[in-house]
């Protein structure tokens, strides 16, 4: 599970950019091309915050939309798994979001 590793990761930004102030609510914005399961990262965030000043702190994932644009049609389209085709049968497509991991803001008390 590289969730833990992400998970723990993102901890550790936290602190560094909040010096040991008490956080309340992390947001996240998690893109389903990443590779990243959101309920694995709820599930380590608790664990990973634990005895930090990010204990009890709120987690919110914005779970975004994968989408592509064929570069055969032009088409703009909605990704709904890893299968980069786009409905006109081309494969020459350009992933447009769906990758992002992002930390998109942090709440202090």
């Amino acid at each position: 599970m590289h969730e833990l590793s992400i998970t723990q990761s993102l901890v550790e930004a936290v602190l560094d950019r909040t010096g040991g102030r008490s956080v309340t609510g992390v947001n996240l914005r998690i893109g389903p091309l990443s590779g990243v399961l959101p309920d694995a990262v709820r599930f380590c965030f608790e664990v990973v915050s634990a005895d930090t000043p990010l204990a009890g702190a709120t987690l919110t994932i914005d779970e975004s939309e994968g989408r592509a644009r064929c570069r055969s049609c032009r088409d703009e389209f909605v990704l709904e798994d890893m299968f980069l085709l786009c409905p006109c049968g081309s494969a020459d497509v350009e992933v447009v979001s769906g990758r992002e991991l992002l930390v998109t803001s942090v709440e202090v008390a």
